[in-house]
């Protein structure tokens, strides 16, 4: 049996992409910080 699957309208894609981009943002955000706070480290040393 197939299960009924809802179909998403464009605004709901829309909003469920753009919270994904953001995530990744956040994400690439946190490794940047991360990789400044060790080359800074590495120049201290």
């Amino acid at each position: 049996m197939r299960r009924s699957v809802k179909k998403k309208s464009f605004k709901e894609l829309m909003q469920e992409n753009r919270q994904e981009l953001l995530n990744d943002k956040q994400a690439l955000e946190k490794i940047e910080k991360r990789i400044e706070k060790r080359h800074e480290f590495k120049k201290l040393a």
